[in-house]
């Protein structure tokens, strides 16, 4: 059974997708007028442990993840740069592209971007003023929140503080503030704008994301991701204008991870202790490192990010890597432990029982370094032979898939001498010649390349030393 924590419901639920294997995910992708600082990726990394780890429990996965191209920020940005918007949000857009491919983040299905969908936004701004949701004032529409009567739902804000009339025309605002909020802002001078059936302008923020998930996912979809700052007021206007619009549920289910700090502060430029992940990099340390730490704690709990915790995530991956080296490198002998199969089935497991609960990622890393501690006792007792060796790699390369932090895992290039390796031992298995193909993978096996049979035909995953 697979558990998360819904913020609509504050509790912990099972989960159980509107279509059976599938499921159809949004996490809130960058706001495009700076470079994501530490927090940010903190974000998206969860998001992505969610969604290895259901594409590793065997669901069909769509992901979409918007590109907010378009809002006060990057407008504020591009007029200090003297720059045309667009020029502006491509620079930090490619910058958020090559972050992520850093840091081992799969890559969502669809990346919509604001400035594309005006046309979709438009059509629920029409539909939100004739079913008398939304209303004109000045030449911009705004949603009536008195209209809504569940709004709140979601933040848990106390509906007395609810200022309905009072318009809000910033796309962020204090909680106390929950005001009426714009659908559509006027033209101003300074600004970009559409012309369109509601008037020139253009969108304000929290329209966008709700007409980009309808459009790639459907009315009514099954997570939707983001931090804790988004749930008032993003994410509760989505709500409100999704469901006003579309007459029915918006999200079965809603993630928030909490904040990361720093050295026990609030991450902020003023005090020196704001990163990204370019100042990372210039200070040499490891994406992989980076990304296990920022992983290593429970979504919903506080990060405190140190460089003293960032060395600890360093140790943490030299140990699976010095495993790994051990498993490839060292001539174990002929035969076959059934301790270590019953071990690699119990740590496989905890793992998925641990992720399964609301992504419980201590018990699934504990799992894992317990099996590795383990094995090398075994190891060292000489008790473990050719075939374990093989089942303990294989185990931790399984879990890799999700945790993603072994670099060069992915979309690596065999040369064509290395791949004709792979195409004689298929051969010479299809000849049945069994002897040869065990000779064949163990060589392989030497260079690094793990091979795994399956019904669909052979996979190989490279495996790099860090030494």
């Amino acid at each position: 059974m697979i558990r998360f924590f819904n913020t609509l419901s504050g509790k912990v639920e099972p989960f159980n997708p509107i279509v059976k294997g599938e499921v159809k995910l949004y996490t809130c992708g960058p706001t495009v007028y700076d470079f994501a600082h530490i927090g940010n990726l903190r974000a998206y990394i969860f998001e992505d442990l969610l969604k290895r780890f259901l594409v590793f429990r065997g669901f069909k996965v769509t992901h979409v993840m918007n590109i907010t191209d378009v809002d006060d920020k990057t407008i504020k940005g591009a007029n200090a740069e003297k720059v045309k918007l667009q020029e502006f949000t491509k620079k930090y857009t490619d910058a958020f592209f090559e972050d992520i491919q850093k840091l081992y983040i799969s890559k969502a299905d669809y990346y919509p971007r604001a400035t594309d969908h005006i046309p979709d936004m438009v059509k629920i701004i029409k539909g939100l003023l004739e079913k008398g949701y939304a209303y004109k004032k000045d030449g911009s529409v705004y949603f009536n929140i008195s209209k809504f009567p569940n709004y709140g739902r979601l933040s848990k804000i106390d509906l007395k503080e609810l200022r309905p009339g009072k318009r809000m025309e910033s796309d962020e605002y204090e909680k106390e503030s929950a005001n009426d909020f714009a659908l559509w802002k006027d033209k101003k001078e300074g600004e970009p704008f559409w012309e369109t059936e509601v008037g020139p302008g253009r969108p304000g923020w929290h329209i966008e994301c709700s007409a980009m998930s309808s459009k790639y996912l459907g009315q009514t979809f099954d997570i939707h991701c983001g931090g804790v700052d988004n749930i008032f007021p993003h994410h509760e206007n989505e709500i409100a204008q999704s469901e006003a619009f579309f007459g029915k549920k918006f999200v079965n289910y809603w993630l928030h991870c909490r904040h990361l700090i720093v050295d026990g502060e609030k991450m902020s430029k003023s005090k020196g202790n704001f990163y990204t992940l370019r100042d990372l990099l210039a200070r040499n340390v490891d994406p992989s490192a980076l990304r296990f730490l920022l992983l290593s704690t429970h979504y919903r709990k506080m990060l405190n990010f140190t460089f003293e915790a960032l060395e600890g995530a360093s140790s943490s991956l030299k140990r699976i890597n010095d495993f790994l080296y051990e498993l490839k490198n060292r001539p174990f002998e002929e035969g076959e432990n059934k301790d270590i199969s019953r071990l690699v089935e119990d740590t496989n497991k905890k793992f998925i029982a641990g992720l399964g609960d609301d992504l419980n990622i201590s018990v699934a890393l504990r799992a894992l370094f317990e099996m590795i501690r383990k094995a090398n006792i075994l190891i060292s007792q000489g008790k473990v032979y050719r075939k374990d060796g093989e089942k303990l790699m294989s185990s931790i390369l399984s879990f890799d898939n999700v945790l993603a932090v072994l670099p060069g895992e992915e979309e690596e290039t065999l040369s064509s001498k290395l791949m004709k390796k792979i195409e004689d031992r298929e051969k010479a298995r299809t000849d049945k010649n069994y002897e040869l193909a065990d000779q064949i993978r163990k060589e392989l096996l030497k260079q690094g390349i793990v091979l795994e049979d399956t019904k669909d035909g052979v996979r190989w995953k490279v495996v790099k030393s860090k030494e």
